[in-house]
């Protein structure tokens, strides 16, 4: 917020004494309020919108004066549901989408709070903050999988150090709601201390029934983004919850949502939100949030609709409205500027009284954030010819980029490299300090992948996967050489590879690079039998306890349903 000093500046500028920074003259923009086109003048101060109207300023020496004739404005998109960590950092994805008109994210903070703890995450919080973006983060209750510690990383003290926080504005999401349902006593703390705090709760309910909905709303769930049908957005919203709708790399749900709703001439639209839901980078090659405006437009949807489910319905929600989604005095000088309204990439972009793009050029960088503040991925033990022992009878057989069902296997396991007419392929979790490890198979990720290694996981452990275990081992001596990525290794030469020095997890290089490089990966795994839609999804959630049905996890090989384990996890 602005302080006392700040504020006497921003009076000083209605007052007629001091000149606004820029004021924008021959303004068209969208006011969330009316829901309609107003023309006016809008004097900005800083970062803040200190007046929005007909008049024009007393004092105007030294201001920079934009005439937006011709032009649109509507406020900066919020993406409501991000997950800033898919193989991007949460600076490099909002640099991307920032040039695109997405300037304000509400952020999952799950990395950052099982790799770094409160203390240096909230460092590299507060670094961000001070870029020209608006950042906002969830606090999260689960680890989304079976950790050998869960309850000494996920303990009341630090999850409630981040709902002390005034930029945490959501708990959740909601992976372990079962555990809520049977009653367990610390994810009701949390859920408890969440709504204390005046946090929103969010759902993650895949296919839930009506009664799983009310039951888990009478548990303090306030809203929930996992809707693929349009049944499935009505039954949200007649129990009372926000519905926020998905266009994903792996759930690209949107078009058929919004159809749908049309047809059904649901005038819900004022209860409506959009996301990306994390995707992964090269889904945004075309987009952010734009990218969702642009498919409620081509959907039919009426442009102050789109655009207010992606700002004003968002700022509202959480309780964010008096800074952002509305151009209006006291807000974030956040705008963006169209063509036209039926284009919603912006020509210039405007965030938080900064220019990130001026007649659709891109402004120079900002002052970056510290990555050292991350533990480097430094591997201090190597694999040897014992660590590739396969023997157990069940495996793992993939379903689609992301559901996985137990199966036995039948195959040899013994020899060092198995055969190309058959799906099936060598799997190992090893932990990232070499204490364990966990060997299956996975059948259904391709037929002639010879090794890959990859230390982007959903506990930051290390995948293997592969037909060869030389070339699994290669792929790990790369991997551990590059000091974290994903590696592909063929005939002993490296096939492709994503470098991810920040802790292994995540790439330090411009989106515009790590889209380029993450496609030529794809590209290569479907050139080796990956017949599924999302290849990083699949790393991401083989630990993922969330969905069904079995999953490689810190304790071993779990089965979901039955909660237990199928294969323990063997020491090192």
């Amino acid at each position: 917020m602005w302080d006392q000093h700040e504020i006497q500046r921003q009076l000083g500028v209605i007052n007629g004494k001091v000149a606004p920074d820029l004021i924008i003259q021959n303004a068209t923009y969208l006011h969330s309020i009316f829901k309609k086109w107003v023309t006016g003048n809008i004097w900005i101060k800083e970062d803040r919108i200190v007046y929005a109207g007909g008049r024009m300023p007393a004092m105007t020496e030294g201001s920079e004066i934009v005439d937006a004739t011709g032009k649109k404005i509507v406020p900066g998109y919020i993406e409501p549901h991000v997950h800033p960590f898919q193989l991007y950092n949460p600076e490099t994805f909002a640099d991307y989408a920032g040039r695109l008109g997405t300037t304000t994210f509400l952020s999952d903070n799950l990395t950052f709070f099982m790799l770094l703890g409160n203390e240096k995450s909230f460092k590299l919080i507060d670094q961000l903050n001070e870029l020209p973006f608006s950042f906002y983060w969830w606090a999260r209750f689960d680890s989304q999988t079976v950790l050998q510690n869960e309850t000494d990383v996920f303990n009341q003290e630090a999850i409630g150090e981040w709902l002390k926080r005034d930029d945490v504005l959501m708990g959740g999401e909601l992976t372990g709601w079962p555990r809520l349902l049977k009653g367990d006593p610390d994810l009701m703390a949390s859920v408890l201390a969440a709504k204390q705090a005046g946090k929103k709760i969010e759902g993650h309910f895949p296919g839930a029934s009506e009664r799983t909905l009310a039951r888990m709303k009478l548990l303090g769930t306030d809203g929930d983004h996992e809707a693929m049908t349009t049944e499935e957005v009505e039954a949200r919203l007649l129990q009372g919850y926000a519905a926020t709708l998905r266009h994903s790399s792996i759930r690209p749900d949107l078009p058929a949502l919004l159809k749908g709703i049309l047809d059904k001439e649901l005038d819900v639209f004022d209860h409506l939100m959009m996301t990306t839901d994390g995707s992964t980078p090269s889904f945004h090659i075309d987009g952010v949030i734009d990218k969702c405006i642009q498919v409620a437009l081509d959907a039919g949807i009426k442009p102050v609709d789109a655009y207010l489910m992606a700002s004003y319905n968002v700022a509202r929600y959480y309780g964010i409205d008096d800074k952002h989604g509305i151009i209006a005095t006291g807000r974030y000088a956040t705008l963006n500027f169209l063509e036209d309204e039926l284009n919603p990439v912006p020509t210039d972009v405007l965030s938080k009284g900064k220019w990130l793009k001026r007649e659709n050029a891109p402004t120079a960088p900002f002052k970056q954030v510290d990555w050292s503040l991350v533990p480097s991925f430094e591997l201090d033990f190597d694999l040897d010819e014992m660590d590739f022992d396969f023997k157990e009878t069940v495996g793992i057989t993939m379903v689609n980029d992301v559901i996985t069902k137990p199966y036995e296997v039948t195959i040899d396991l013994s020899a060092d490299k198995l055969s190309n007419e058959h799906d099936e392929s060598f799997l190992m979790l090893i932990d990232r300090n070499g204490k364990w490890r966990v060997n299956t198979v996975i059948k259904g990720f391709a037929n002639h992948v010879q090794g890959f290694a990859s230390s982007y996981s959903n506990t930051g452990d290390i995948i293997l996967i592969g037909k060869d275990k030389q070339a699994m081992m290669l792929a790990f001596d790369e991997m551990k050489r590059m000091k974290g990525g994903m590696v592909l290794v063929e005939d002993g030469d490296i096939a492709a590879s994503i470098p991810l020095p920040i802790g292994g997890g995540l790439s330090a290089e411009r989106m515009d690079v790590l889209i380029d490089r993450e496609i030529i990966l794809k590209k290569a795994l479907a050139e080796r039998g990956y017949k599924h839609g999302d290849a990083v999804y699949t790393f991401l959630f083989l630990q993922s306890t969330h969905l069904p049905y079995v999953r490689a996890t810190q304790i071993g090989l779990y089965e979901v349903m039955k909660n237990e384990v199928i294969i323990p996890a063997t020491g090192r």
